[in-house]
């Protein structure tokens, strides 16, 4: 992924969009009308159910939003894939047999559903890719800068390590899924911080995302290194950082080395609380839902003054050149910034965090 322009945080965009009178302005000048008017059709079609984020988070914002934009008229047509490729084909079809405006896609397999992408376009539905970058003629793509996030978990990670990180300290990496681009796009971005500064002992990439794998990756690297031996663990997200320290755990480990994860998931931060997670990604979903709920109503009514000023970045994919986009910035999780950004953001209450197991950590970090 290539960025040419810097990204301003949707709710900034919003307000400052709403300030110029431009939310309700067209391409065309004022002379242009809408495409379409506020009873719209938005179809939502999510990758998995593995990571808890998409139906707490993402399907209720963007549903929120659209309702918001659209006077209470337009819907979200929602399905989940659960990890199938082909079910989120049948999914997708379905969209364009049941004429949805538009479509926003976060794809199981980025490659595979392109014939997909093909086929609404061919309907004349826009498909917007949503958190991973979907192939095809998609209109426009809203997600994290990954390569940066990827950045952020290798970096935090050595400064865990602190003078332990040299060419002696080996790491064990369990990337994401391969069918998953942004996968690829973290790994890319860890290995930028961390190549020449520790050794890769071990690297696993994990199908779908599964924490099982993970945790059965974990248990291999720790036979062929030694338990003892393992300075640190690159864990590409959460789910799999639970596997990864189920693995340490049952191997006798007490003293868990730093463990990396992504997307602040709840259990996540309640084990970063007890220590036995270094960190996290915290992405702001608020951000990245409301902007593609933005994007998808602007570009079926023609907004296209709002939707250009939306979509500044430009990223290629392996079909597509130049695509409009929005690329937001990722912030490292760790103890110190709980207060600031998941609790300070309305993602979790000290409540939900600090439950019994929790209480006496929490108190030591003064999350009250």
């Amino acid at each position: 992924m290539r960025r040419i322009a810097i990204s301003v945080a949707a709710s900034t965009m919003t307000l400052s969009l709403a300030g110029c009178g431009v939310l309700n302005a067209t391409g065309d000048g004022a002379n242009a009308s809408p495409s379409k008017g506020n009873d719209i059709t938005v179809g939502l079609l999510l990758p998995e159910k593995a990571n808890t984020r998409y139906d707490k988070f993402d399907y209720p914002i963007i549903k929120t939003q659209v309702a918001a934009l659209t006077r209470k008229q337009g819907k979200v047509d929602y399905a989940n894939a659960d990890a199938s490729a082909s079910r989120q084909a049948t999914q997708m079809q379905q969209m364009i047999d049941d004429k949805v405006d538009v479509i926003l896609v976060d794809a199981v397999d980025s490659h595979a559903i392109a014939g997909e992408v093909k086929k609404a376009k061919d309907a004349g539905i826009p498909v917007i890719a949503y958190d991973r970058l979907a192939e095809g003629p998609i209109d426009a793509y809203v997600s994290f800068d990954n390569e940066l996030v990827g950045e952020v978990q290798g970096r935090t990670l050595l400064e865990a390590l602190g003078s332990s990180a040299d060419s002696s300290a080996k790491i064990v990496m369990v990337n994401g899924s391969p069918t998953d681009p942004n996968a690829k796009q973290f790994k890319e971005g860890a290995l930028s911080e961390l190549n020449g500064k520790v050794t890769i002992a071990a690297t696993y990439d994990t199908t779908d995302w599964k924490p099982e794998l993970a945790e059965s990756e974990m248990a291999k690297a720790i036979t062929a290194i030694g338990k003892s031996n393992i300075a640190g663990v690159y864990a590409a997200n959460d789910g799999m950082a639970g596997g990864v320290i189920k693995a340490l755990k049952a191997a006798g480990v007490t003293s868990l080395p730093p463990v990396t994860g992504q997307d602040a998931e709840l259990d996540a931060v309640q084990r970063i609380v007890a220590g036995e997670q270094y960190m996290s990604v915290y992405k702001a979903y608020p951000d990245e839902a409301e902007a593609a709920a933005q994007m998808a109503v602007a570009k079926v009514q023609g907004k296209d003054i709002q939707f250009d000023a939306l979509t500044q970045d430009k990223v290629d994919s392996p079909t597509t050149k130049s695509i409009p986009s929005k690329l937001i910035q990722p912030t490292a999780l760790t103890k110190s910034d709980i207060k600031s950004t998941v609790i300070a953001d309305g993602i979790y209450t000290v409540a939900d965090i600090c439950t019994a197991p929790y209480k006496a950590a929490c108190a030591a970090l003064r999350l009250k």
